[in-house]
C-alpha cells in the first residue's frame, strides 16, 4: 500500500508564497516521475509542474517563473514552491506519483497514485 500525503496549503494574499509538500510512504521499490496538478471549481484538473527521477522539470505556462518543483529522494518527498501567487491560482492541488511498488505477487509494477489534495486560496 502506497500513500501520498500533501500538506502546506492555506489562505494567502495575492503576491504571497506557499510551499506544498507531498510525502510518499508505503511499500516502494522506486519513485519515478512526480507531479503537481490542480483543479479549480468548475474546471478540469490540470498539470502544474512535473519532475522526473533525474530532476528534469516542466511547468504549465501559467506558472513558469513563479513556481518551482523539487524533490528530495532521500525523504521520498516532492515540493512545490509557489511565489507571486495570484487569485487565479486558487484551486485544490493534488500530488501525483509514478511509483514502482509490489503487485499482488510481490513483483515490481508501476502504479499511478494520487494524494487527497490540499486547498490553496489566494485572495485579491
Amino acid at each position: 500500500q502506497v500513500q501520498l500525503v500533501e500538506s502546506g496549503g492555506g489562505l494567502v494574499q495575492a503576491g504571497g508564497s506557499l510551499r506544498l509538500s507531498c510525502v510518499v510512504s508505503g511499500s516502494i521499490f522506486s519513485i519515478n516521475a512526480m507531479g503537481w496538478y490542480r483543479q479549480a471549481p468548475g474546471k478540469q484538473r490540470e498539470l502544474v509542474a512535473a519532475i522526473t527521477s533525474g530532476g528534469s522539470t516542466n511547468y504549465a505556462d501559467s506558472v513558469k517563473g513563479r513556481f518551482t518543483i523539487s524533490r528530495d529522494n532521500a525523504k521520498n518527498t516532492v515540493y512545490l514552491q509557489m511565489n507571486s501567487l495570484k487569485p487565479e491560482d486558487t484551486a485544490v492541488y493534488y500530488c501525483n506519483g509514478d511509483v514502482e511498488s509490489p503487485d499482488p505477487l510481490g513483483a515490481p509494477y508501476d502504479y499511478d497514485y494520487w494524494g487527497q489534495g490540499t486547498q490553496v486560496t489566494v485572495s485579491s
